[in-house]
C-alpha cells in the first residue's frame, strides 16, 4: 500500500531508505564531471577533428538501452555521418568509424567480441565500463576506457553513459554540449528534489504522488522527450513495480483503444478527493504527462494537437527551468523521473527498508 504521507516526513524517508538510493540519483551532475574529467585524463585528444564514417552506438542491457535512444534522438538530426544503434559491431567496421559503448558488466561476452572487433579494425572506441574484466581487457589500451570514479548503483549510471557519447560528439564536432553546465543543472535538480523539501514545492515529489496508484501515459511531443519517456518508464519499473506507456504522442494516436480511454480520462472531470474505495475507479486509472524536450515548431504542434484531444492534462517541460540545450533538457527530466521513481518506490514499499521487512 502507497503510503503518502511518508513523502513529506524527511526523517522518516531517511530511514527507509537505508541504501542511499535517493542519494545517488542526486550524484547525476557529480558523474557528469567525473566522466569528463576521466575522459581528458584517457586520452579525450585523439578524439579531436574526428570527421567520422559512421557512429556505431552499441545498446547492452542496463542504462546503456536509455543514454542511446536519447544519443540517438539528439545525434541523428544534426550528424553528417550516418548514426547506427547496434548490439554488435557489424563486420564493415574501420578505422573512420567511432564506437560508443556502456555496461556494468565487466564479463559481458557479446560487449568484449565487440570491442575486440573495433578496435582490430582501427575504430576509435569510447567504453564506460569496470576497469577489470573481458569488456575492459578486450580494449587492450586501444579503446578509451573510462572506469567509474563514483560508486552509484547500476540503475543511476544514465548520466555516466550519457555523458560519454556526448563527449564524443563534442570532440568530433558533432554537438556543442556545455558539460559544466549540464552538471550544474543536474545539480540545481537534485536540489530542487532534496527529501527535505515538501511535496508541493519538490518537482520530483509533485510527479510521483500525481502517477501514484496510476497507470502512467507517457507521451513524447519530440523524439528527444520520447527517448526520455522510455528511460523514465524503465526507472519506474525498476523502482517502484510500476508498468507505464512510453512512446511519441503521434504513436500514442495509433494505439486507439488507449488514446481513446487516455481522452476519456482528461475530459471526465477526475475528482482528485474522490475515495476510489468508495467512488471506484477514477477515469479509468490512467494518467498522461506528456513531455517535451525540443520547443521548435514540429514540437509546438504536437503539444497543441495533443492538449486539444487531452484537455488539461499536464506538459512537462524544463524549458523555463532550465539553461542549456536539449542534452541538457532531457537530462533534467531523466533525473526528474529516477527520483520520482524513487519517491513513489520508497512510499509504496517495493525498495528500501519497507520491502526488505516484507521479504
Amino acid at each position: 500500500m502507497l503510503d503518502d504521507t511518508l513523502l513529506d516526513d524527511p526523517g522518516r524517508l531517511a530511514e527507509v531508505d537505508a541504501e542511499g538510493l535517493l542519494r545517488a540519483a542526486a550524484m547525476a551532475g557529480a558523474q557528469v564531471r567525473a566522466t569528463a574529467e576521466a575522459a581528458g585524463e584517457f586520452g579525450l585528444d585523439r578524439l579531436r577533428g574526428t570527421r567520422p564514417r559512421a557512429v556505431l552506438l552499441l545498446t547492452r542491457p542496463g542504462v546503456s538501452q536509455s543514454a542511446v535512444r536519447v544519443l540517438l534522438a539528439i545525434l541523428q538530426p544534426v550528424c553528417p555521418a550516418p548514426v547506427v544503434v547496434t548490439d554488435i559491431v557489424p563486420s564493415w567496421i574501420g578505422p573512420l568509424d567511432v564506437v560508443i559503448a556502456h555496461t556494468d558488466d565487466p564479463g559481458d561476452h557479446v560487449l568484449a567480441e565487440s570491442i575486440d572487433r573495433a578496435v582490430r579494425y582501427g575504430a576509435t572506441v569510447m567504453l564506460t565500463a569496470p576497469s577489470e574484466g573481458p569488456v575492459a581487457a578486450a580494449g587492450g589500451g586501444r579503446a578509451i576506457l573510462l572506469p567509474p570514479r563514483l560508486p552509484v548503483p547500476p540503475g543511476f549510471r544514465f548520466p555516466r553513459a550519457f555523458t560519454a557519447g556526448l563527449i564524443v560528439a563534442n570532440a568530433a564536432g558533432l554537438l556543442s554540449v556545455d558539460l559544466n553546465n549540464l552538471a550544474d543543472e543536474l545539480d540545481r535538480e537534485a536540489e530542487k528534489d532534496h527529501l527535505q523539501h515538501e511535496s508541493f514545492v519538490n518537482p520530483a515529489k509533485a510527479l510521483a504522488l500525481r502517477l501514484a496508484e496510476h497507470t502512467p501515459l507517457l507521451w513524447g511531443l519530440d523524439d528527444v522527450a520520447t527517448a526520455v519517456t522510455r528511460h523514465a518508464a524503465s526507472v519506474l519499473a525498476s523502482q517502484a513495480a510500476v508498468v507505464a506507456d512510453a512512446s511519441g504522442y503521434q504513436q500514442a494516436t495509433t494505439k486507439i483503444a488507449l488514446h481513446r480511454a487516455a481522452v476519456q480520462s482528461t475530459t471526465s472531470g477526475e475528482d482528485i478527493f474522490a475515495d476510489p474505495d468508495l467512488d471506484g475507479p477514477q477515469g479509468g486509472g490512467l494518467r498522461v504527462v506528456l513531455v517535451e524536450v525540443r520547443s521548435d515548431e514540429r514540437s509546438l504542434a504536437a503539444r497543441r494537437a495533443a492538449t486539444e484531444a487531452l484537455p488539461g492534462t499536464e506538459v512537462l517541460s524544463v524549458a523555463e527551468e532550465v539553461t542549456g540545450d536539449d542534452a541538457t533538457r532531457a537530462a533534467v527530466i531523466a533525473l526528474r523521473f529516477e527520483l520520482a521513481a524513487l519517491y513513489l518506490g520508497l512510499a509504496a514499499g517495493t525498495i528500501g527498508d519497507r520491502a526488505a521487512a516484507h521479504n
